[in-house]
């Protein structure tokens, strides 16, 4: 793909909105995840001098395709567009011809710990009402608490049945905890679910997310192995220090750190920033969701299916499965961890976690289901570079935390980005997506 094809990527709308810069500006760019690929891309087009510092040796971020089986590329990262209408992402993937498919949560299998199938959709329904009044009665009070604890406040679970206890627990870990890789007694019961989605089916991609920031990343100046340590303002501009020690210098830099590493404090700021930017990085929770990907030498399981779920012995754990029987044809399944239990099975090492697995397998479908002929694992909190998978809406933070995490500090020169900062897309490809643009826009703003 050449240059002038990586900009026909770019919405029309913003394209015919540019003239070339009167005065280019340089910016340096932190992270080669979708966020700074976005920024980087249309500050670019607008004619800025653009440089994109990536710490890992490979672009993406938390997009991050396996070639460890070369025939079937899996995601380690981010799987999905979640919601295809209106998805800026479907734009950019209907722009390169990448292939999707789509998986179904209605297509899906419940077993109970000794393998007999169970129809869980009306506890499902149950759930999802019981935590609809006890968010309501929270937000009676005079301050946030935590998910775990109103729904333990609520009278379905004061006078519930350790059964009934037991449902409502593994649908609260299928339906929220899952999905946003919290555990409930961190989760805000005011904002744990604050946020606006796209309608329309989720998709994978057979071959692979990684097609979305290459395509992004065609024609940009990329700098891998470069991990940034420290930031400072320079006269009217901000200088970058290197690991190496090197440092550059440029009149704006776009921040894209994820928000565990800026939590680590890995970059030092010379100069603090704005209070509530800082306290937005402090308080908003990093959350954690783990993938086994598990390689089988043929479909031992009801290929018809998309989810299985399994109500096992222990709330949450190897709970959570993705078939690619259905959608792609692949022996593939794809276990879910998040929270405290993602947290617990990535200290194990690749045999526990193989044989944990297998276990689950065995429990669901008989003792003759067959190991798995490979794996992938992945431990996103040890990866020096994210230090957890998303953000979440941690008990005392709301979107309104995001919009001070977003944005200019440092008189214009450093500006954030990143599914963290977007408040009503956080957590998605595509909230990081026009995070970047949203960044992008602030500079092109004040470069007039």
């Amino acid at each position: 793909m050449n240059r002038r094809a990586a900009l026909s990527l770019l919405p029309a709308a913003l394209l015919a909105s540019r003239t070339p810069a009167q005065s280019p500006r340089r910016v340096i760019v932190i992270g080669a995840g979708l966020s700074g690929l976005s920024a980087a891309r249309d500050l670019q087009a607008a004619g800025h001098d653009v440089t994109v510092l990536e710490a890992r040796d490979r672009i993406g971020g938390r997009i991050h395709t396996s070639r460890l089986w070369p025939d079937l590329p899996m995601d380690l990262g981010a799987s999905w567009i979640h919601g295809t209408d209106g998805n800026p992402i479907t734009t950019l993937a209907d722009s390169i011809g990448a292939a999707r498919v789509e998986t179904r949560y209605d297509r899906g299998i419940t077993y109970n710990p000794d393998g007999a199938s169970l129809d869980l959709g009306p506890e499902m329904a149950r759930a999802r009402a019981i935590v609809t009044a006890a968010r309501t009665a929270a937000e009676a009070l005079p301050q946030d608490v935590s998910l775990a604890d109103a729904v333990m406040a609520s009278a379905a679970w004061q006078d519930g049945s350790a059964t009934d206890r037991r449902l409502l627990r593994h649908s609260i870990n299928a339906t929220f905890e899952q999905e946003y890789g919290f555990d409930w007694s961190e989760a805000s019961a005011w904002h744990f679910d604050d946020g606006w989605e796209f309608s329309g089916p989720d998709v994978l991609f057979p071959g692979g997310y990684h097609q979305i920031p290459k395509a992004l990343a065609q024609g940009l100046t990329i700098r891998l192995g470069q991990s940034v340590t420290a930031l400072a303002p320079n006269g009217a501009g901000v200088t970058a220090t290197l690991a190496d020690g090197t440092t550059l210098t440029a009149d704006h830099a776009v921040v894209t750190l994820p928000l565990g590493v800026l939590q680590s404090g890995q970059v030092a700021f010379a100069e603090p920033l704005a209070p509530a930017r800082q306290a937005a990085i402090d308080s908003l929770g990093m959350g954690l969701l783990n993938k086994c990907w598990l390689r089988f030498d043929r479909i031992a399981w009801d290929a018809s299916v998309d989810w299985i779920e399994w109500l096992g012995p222990r709330d949450g754990f190897w709970s959570q499965w993705v078939s690619l029987a259905r959608s792609t044809g692949a022996p593939v399944l794809l276990a879910f961890h998040a929270g405290t239990q993602a947290e617990e099975v990535e200290v194990l090492d690749d045999a526990t976690t193989l044989a944990e697995a297998h276990h689950a397998l065995r429990s669901m479908f008989g003792t003759a289901f067959p190991a798995p002929i490979a794996a992938q694992v992945t431990r996103w909190s040890q990866d020096p570079f994210t230090l957890g998978s998303y953000s979440f809406h941690a008990v005392g933070t709301s979107p309104a935390t995001r919009r001070a995490l977003a944005g200019a500090d440092w008189d214009g020169r450093l500006v954030f980005a990143g599914e963290a900062t977007h408040p009503d897309h956080p957590a998605t490809v595509h909230g990081a997506y026009l995070s970047g643009v949203t960044a992008a826009r602030t500079i092109l703003e004040q470069a007039g």
